[in-house]
């Protein structure tokens, strides 16, 4: 029978942003978030996250719903606009703020359920972009990332599991390349008016990288002697099948789609240097590290974090590729060339249930990167509709339920049968929440928010299966 290890750790997943709310609270400055959020259009249903879920004020009723639930750790994000209001270095520090987050942490520990903070979910303080391009920057914005990652880790000791950045490649490609996210950047006239589509999202993830290695060698130099506790970054994507598995064309797209959105980040960390594949298509857009920035990235992560959700089918395409692309020259669907399909629709068009994904990319991952430990740090889904549905129908998530059950499966499968080192699991999400540029149309959490009557938090059936799904499949000590 497949198992997990008996110190496997799970629990659910957050984002500052996306649940807080209380937006200038406590000295809580804007990020680049709450300024793309009010410019008309660019949020599906006009909203923000001026409100949310209103965690910020609720902190001990989450702490109440997360024991409630069985959870063992909770993954959660900091609003660095909250500890340093504008951000830079040489900028002051709201010590409210930072008193916030080290209360939460205590009330973690103190209900029995470990904290992981990712100390930054694409919600960059918005200073630093109208002062010098934010991400752009190559030498301004690490040096701030480090500065701002020494004053939570001296802030915080208590925590033990840190996370530098969460999913850079959406920081990158949908705020640089597409404009769908913060801060808008793209090439497209009608959506922006600034930015370069074929260059600006190399240079992000560059500098993310280079940043990263920063915050690393930082904790590893001053703090970890001292507080014991590891750090590492955590990378979304997808898993992938050739459209047509007897064309080595697609079989080569297929793995040089994972190329382009997880080994973009992980080939430096783990081996110091970009795929070939991109450097191939990309020349010289793609930046070259210096030596410095090489020995503060490679080596830099004490665990894997992965955020994965769905899978794709992968057909490739001839020609020289447009200078925009960012897949790889490629396309993907949910069809295979048979017609067989990769699983159900939800609500989100880039998201269908395949659970023999997950375990085949926990085997390719670790693989590649010599089986490191990794964490799930997201997992989750969306259900066509349920926005639309009323309440009693929206806590009977059986599909959320089946989704969570055949992947946590799959996972175990991986740990027994592939020797893939998985340590712990974070659903996404603990709550409904501000979906990002979706609004509120779409609904991630195990917990349905009543956003018209006050916030109120019901936990759906989905939440409730997580506790005994784990008991039957972590080895008893």
């Amino acid at each position: 029978m497949a198992t997990l290890p008996s110190d496997f750790k799970w629990g659910f997943a957050t984002a500052a942003y996306q649940i807080e709310g209380a937006i200038d609270k406590d000295g809580r400055a804007p990020s680049i978030w709450d300024t793309f959020a009010a410019i008309p259009g660019k949020i599906a249903d006009g909203s923000s996250g001026v409100t949310a879920c209103d965690s910020y004020n609720r902190t001990a009723e989450d702490v109440k719903l997360l024991k409630s639930l069985g959870a063992q750790a909770y993954r959660f994000s900091l609003s660095w606009s909250r500890i340093i209001p504008k951000g830079g270095r040489e900028d002051s520090i709201n010590q409210a703020g930072l008193d916030h987050y080290r209360k939460f942490v205590d009330d973690l520990l103190e209900a029995g359920i470990t904290p992981f903070i990712t100390l930054l979910h694409w919600d960059v303080p918005d200073e630093l972009d109208r002062r010098y391009g934010g991400l752009l920057n190559r030498t301004e914005f690490p040096l701030d990332f480090e500065r701002y990652a020494r004053v939570v880790f001296e802030g915080i000791p208590r925590c033990k599991n840190w996370i530098t950045f969460n999913e850079p490649w959406c920081s990158s490609i949908l705020g640089y390349n597409n404009g769908s996210f913060a801060p808008g950047h793209t090439s497209d006239r009608t959506k922006s008016p600034v930015g370069d589509s074929a260059r600006e999202p190399w240079i992000a993830g560059h500098n993310l990288l280079v940043a990263h290695g920063r915050a690393v060698k930082a904790y590893r130099d001053d703090f970890k002697a001292t507080n014991g506790g590891e750090i590492g970054i955590v990378l979304n994507g997808d898993a992938t099948y050739p459209w047509d598995p007897m064309d080595p064309k697609d079989v080569e797209a297929a793995n040089r789609k994972i190329e382009f959105a997880i080994s973009w980040f992980a080939d430096p960390i783990y081996f110091g240097k970009y795929p070939d594949s991109m450097r191939a298509q990309l020349g010289d857009r793609l930046p070259t590290f210096t030596e410095e920035e090489k020995a503060l990235v490679e080596g830099s992560n004490d665990f894997y974090g992965m955020n994965h959700y769905t899978a794709n089918y992968v057909r490739h395409l001839d020609g020289v590729p447009p200078e925009d692309d960012f897949l790889g020259n490629l396309e993907l669907s949910f069809i295979n060339k048979r017609g067989d399909c990769i699983g159900p629709e939800t609500q989100s068009t880039w998201l269908r249930p395949c659970a023999v994904g997950f375990r085949d990319l926990l085997v390719w991952l670790s693989r590649r990167y010599g089986f490191p430990k990794i964490y799930v740090t997201e997992n989750g889904t969306s259900i066509k509709g349920e926005n639309d549905m009323p309440r009693e129908q929206i806590l009977q998530d059986d599909f959320r339920l089946q989704y969570y059950d055949d992947y946590v499966k799959a996972m175990a499968q991986a740990s027994t049968y592939d020797s893939v080192n998985v340590r712990g699991y974070f659903a996404w999400s603990l709550l409904d929440n501000f979906e990002w540029a979706e609004g509120y149309e779409t609904r991630f959490g195990c917990t349905f928010v009543d956003y018209e009557n006050g916030q109120t938090r019901y936990p759906k059936k989905s939440a409730h299966h997580l506790a005994p799904l784990f008991k039957s499949l972590v080895k008893k000590e």
